[in-house]
């Protein structure tokens, strides 16, 4: 399947302030992440994406990930349970810190009730504030990568939070028929 992979990015924090969550929903920062439980959002939001390239990773391949210093997931609740998440990851750059924003999405029963753009707004502010939580340069740069296989709202919901592109790639990915789903991708048979 032909697969375009946009990257983009913001090079000031934004002038906006993250608009409030509703009232059934709150925003933690997962300070105990387990490559258990990252593998487990990965594939809660993904799996109806295509999201496959981390599904075999080994348990030391998460906790690497997972060890880089100043990895930050946010994690949305509703109705007791997990509905989306944003994981941060920064690299250290000549001009100061870059996040990238390594994986953002809702779970498929929280998507339709108007959170994607504000899990967003609040992710990007956690982004651009990293440096305040941890021993890391000013932030410089927040990034993101999205493609044609992720959730039709996610390149305009990138957009209308204030990334612009700033490069595109075309290439050509295997990927099954249907996407697996979240029962299959969070380790059901």
């Amino acid at each position: 399947m032909k697969v375009t992979t946009t990257t983009l990015q913001m090079l000031q924090p934004p002038a906006w302030t993250a608009r409030l969550l509703p009232d059934d929903a709150r925003l933690d920062r997962a300070d105990g992440v387990t490559p258990e439980y990252a593998r487990f959002l990965y594939g809660l939001v993904g799996g109806p994406w295509h999201w496959t390239d981390r599904l075999e990773w080994t348990r030391q391949q998460w906790a690497e990930e997972l060890a880089v210093p100043g990895t930050e997931f946010w994690v949305l609740y509703g109705e007791g349970v997990p509905w989306g998440y944003v994981h941060l990851q920064p690299v250290v750059a000549e001009d100061g810190t870059h996040v990238e924003v390594r994986y953002f999405g809702l779970s498929e029963q929280a998507i339709g009730r108007g959170l994607g753009g504000r899990l967003l707004e609040h992710g990007i502010t956690a982004a651009w504030s990293l440096a305040q939580r941890f021993d890391l340069p000013q932030v410089s740069r927040v990034w993101v990568h999205t493609c044609t296989l992720d959730g039709p709202a996610a390149l305009a919901n990138y957009q209308s939070r204030g990334f612009e592109p700033c490069g595109t790639e075309d290439g050509d990915t295997e990927v099954a028929e249907e996407p697996l789903g979240s029962w299959v991708a969070t380790g059901g048979r």
